[in-house]
């Protein structure tokens, strides 16, 4: 049966977008057009690999978020819009969290970490737009909506990609809000990539053998998925984190047929429970996940879906995986937010001294880079080995350099000095932890060690590089009782003579950094070198 509900906000006839007050994806994609980073794709596209193949081009080019509006086989039906790579650029993250452009990768990620520090709690309301519509029973059908098939070896069309995955732990109460894959096996099924120690792999061992109640939101507000993909600590509700982002509270309304709660604004919900009886399993994938290979398939928990609900017209949210040098996408993105949860956490346990932090995009954090005030010899293995006993550790930190405050971490040439000159493994600079716990989607470990459903998670054995300045070498008169030999620079009023003079010259091309970043004077580049 479809029910038609009231309509809670202002309505259109003209197929057009609808506004209303609050925070959701019609007033993210307000804010994305009126900056100029919206397209509306109204020429026929297919859902069948080209709208993958349009998102990325469109992401390498690191182009506008993109709304298809004239998706074939979707002219007419339930949804016929479909938004991507609205969060797959800086610009758009900026937009996201409200900072100017130009907003430097460390400032965004200093913003993030202070605005995670304070909490804005949800809130309850008794209805809203994603009310306006209620499917259940033989009307549900997945295939109403206008899921790609993001690639052309994926088993099938991947409906869960930059969506909200909700269950709730059954004993505290508390909601998580992952992100984890799925694929529709059927009108009402969709085949889930459920890893068991996950924070709502978690869920399910408690609700072990009953089926677990789970809503998946598509299209709210894109802190939605910012926080979804995000590993925040088991005691941290990802609402909470969303609110602090918006500056207010979310507004959630109680679920039709499952007792949990989704945005009050939601484009489109999905409903249903998963039985965690393995005789209920369907095969699931291959899809071409994060690390930018193609997985394999494997027996999968089923969502069977029980009811969906969605405003009028709506619109859904998706995405495509595959990470690859010059190929980035919406998920490695999020490594902002993650980068700025990590180097709270160490923060609060803690370690001090941390000057920068962050989890590099390629990787989708495999590799997290941490700069340090050195304070004390294992500065660099204390912060390796606590972010190596995380919950998210599952799929981040596999290796992790340390390095010291000159060295900027998100400059690669930096690094690779740094990584040549201040590293000697036969004096204990490269240590190595494992095998233990890791990523299920990283190829290069072999298949019979990723297997999730004999171990619960895949395989690793850690690696921390100490790019750090030894302790072990004695201080020298004549490298004025330093440990380390002084960098070769230019001396500061040198600089600053030859900066004064530098349109004399004639040379007439401005100073360049070797990251080709900023426009640098000589004066100016002598601070980024400091003498320490």
């Amino acid at each position: 049966m479809t029910t038609a509900t009231g309509a809670t906000g202002p309505q259109t006839d003209n197929g057009a977008i609808e506004q209303n007050t609050g925070p959701d994806l019609r007033s993210w994609l307000g804010t994305l057009e009126a900056a100029g980073q919206l397209r509306r794709i109204t020429v026929p596209v297919d859902w069948d690999e080209e709208i993958g193949a349009i998102t990325r081009a469109n992401l390498c080019l690191g182009g506008p978020a993109l709304l298809f509006e004239n998706i074939i086989g979707h002219e007419n039906t339930r949804c016929t819009k479909l938004l991507t790579s609205a969060i797959g650029s800086r610009r758009q993250i900026q937009l996201l969290l409200g900072l100017p452009e130009g907003t430097t990768d460390s400032a965004i990620v200093h913003h993030l970490r202070q605005a995670f520090s304070h909490p804005v709690a949800p809130r309850i309301v008794a209805t809203g737009p994603v009310k306006q519509n209620i499917i259940e029973g033989a009307d549900i059908d997945l295939r109403e909506l206008p899921v790609p098939k993001w690639h052309g070896h994926d088993g099938g069309r991947y409906i869960d990609t930059f969506c909200g995955v909700i269950t709730a732990d059954k004993v505290t109460g508390r909601d998580n809000i992952g992100l984890y894959r799925g694929m529709i096996v059927d009108r009402d099924k969709i085949a889930k990539l459920l890893v068991p120690s996950q924070g709502w792999g978690g869920h399910m061992a408690e609700y072990k053998p009953e089926p677990m109640p789970v809503a998946v939101v598509y299209g709210w507000h894109d802190v939605l998925p910012f926080c979804a993909g995000s590993p925040f600590p088991k005691n941290i509700c990802e609402w909470d984190m969303m609110g602090a982002l918006l500056g207010r509270p979310v507004d959630l309304v109680a679920c039709e047929s499952v007792p949990l709660h989704v945005p009050a604004t939601a484009e489109i919900v999905v409903e249903g429970y998963i039985d965690p009886d393995p005789g209920t399993f369907a095969m699931e994938g291959p899809f071409a996940e994060y690390p930018g290979f193609i997985g394999d398939a494997a027996p999968a928990p089923v969502l069977h879906v029980t009811r969906i609900t969605h405003r009028n017209d709506p619109v859904l949210r998706g995405t495509l995986e595959g990470i690859r040098p010059g190929m980035l996408n919406e998920d490695s993105i999020v490594n902002f937010a993650r980068s700025a949860i990590t180097w709270n956490l160490l923060d609060d346990l803690g370690i001090g001294g941390i000057t920068d932090l962050w989890m590099t995009e390629v990787t989708n954090g495999q590799n997290t880079v941490v700069q340090i005030q050195k304070r004390y010899r294992g500065h660099a293995q204390q912060i390796a080995s606590a972010l190596w006993g995380t919950g998210g550790s599952m799929w981040f930190h596999k290796n992790v350099i340390v390095v010291e405050e000159d060295i900027d971490i998100h400059d690669p040439a930096a690094l690779d000095w740094a990584l040549s000159y201040r590293v000697n493994a036969g004096h204990g600079d490269i240590a190595f932890f494992g095998p233990g716990l890791g990523s299920s989607l990283d190829p290069s470990t072999p298949p019979q060690r990723n297997d999730t459903n004999k171990y619960g998670t895949g395989e690793w054995t850690r690696v921390l590089v100490d790019a750090t300045r030894s302790w072990d070498i004695d201080p020298r008169p004549q490298w004025g009782g330093r440990r380390f030999p002084p960098t070769d620079r230019l001396p500061v009023e040198l600089e600053a003579r030859i900066a004064a003079r530098w349109s004399e010259y004639g040379i007439g091309i401005p100073y360049l950094d070797t990251a080709g970043r900023e426009r640098l004077t000589l004066a100016q580049l002598s601070k980024r070198m400091p003498q320490v």
